[in-house]
């Protein structure tokens, strides 16, 4: 493999959230599938998504591996040190060129880069309220204009607006506004190793202006 082309460490989070979910990679958590989820295949299949990939939240790099063997030039940032360890070993041993760093999602805007595209695979939903507003705002300075962000995210009722855990309709809509382009929120699945298997989700797409 050739050199990364992207820094290798920067700012996390150090707090007992970072550290419970770092914990989780001490095992196999359930939204760990060892697969993409159908979603972001779905979403490759179909042209949607552009060459310099952002996986934001990557976990241990399933989705950033996938994109990476389609032909992307993907990184992938958790603040999971044992996830994004565990996502280099795989991208060593199945000689595939995706890029791995512990970072903080809310301050994506001091990677210095900017993207075609961005996903996320269940982070968004894990923010509260304010949280999620720092990180459309670091999301906006990261992807170019033009770049489009797809979130698969736990499916809420809509009245739960800023509630950790899931994330509603209507917040989605007034989360990407005035500097967003809102492309669809649809209905989708999030795929899990538990039961049940397929949990209701939104599949979020949204374009910078």
């Amino acid at each position: 493999m050739s050199a990364a082309p992207f820094p290798l460490g920067g700012p996390r989070p150090r707090d007992s959230r970072a550290y419970g979910f770092d914990v989780a990679y001490a095992g196999t958590p359930g939204w760990d599938i060892g697969r993409p989820q159908r979603e972001f295949v779905g979403l490759e299949t179909r042209g949607e998504l552009g060459q310099r990939v952002l996986d934001v939240g990557c976990g241990t790099g399933e989705n950033a591996l996938y994109l990476a063997r389609r032909g992307h030039d993907v990184l992938g940032v958790d603040f999971a040190p044992r996830a994004v360890r565990t996502a280099r070993t795989k991208a060593y041993w199945r000689d595939v060129e995706a890029y791995f760093l512990v970072w903080d999602a809310l301050r994506l805007d001091e990677l210095g880069m900017n993207f075609d595209s961005a996903i996320d695979s269940a982070l968004m939903h894990c923010l509260d309220g304010d949280e999620r507003r720092q990180y459309a705002d670091a999301l906006h300075a990261t992807l170019k204009p033009g770049g489009t962000f797809f979130a698969l995210c736990a499916q809420a009722p809509d009245r739960a607006v800023g509630e950790p855990g899931w994330v509603s309709r209507p917040e989605l809509y007034a989360l990407f506004d005035d500097d967003w382009q809102v492309n669809y929120v649809r209905d989708a699945v999030f795929e899990t190793r538990g039961q049940p298997r397929y949990r209701p989700a939104y599949l979020a797409s949204v374009t910078r202006r």
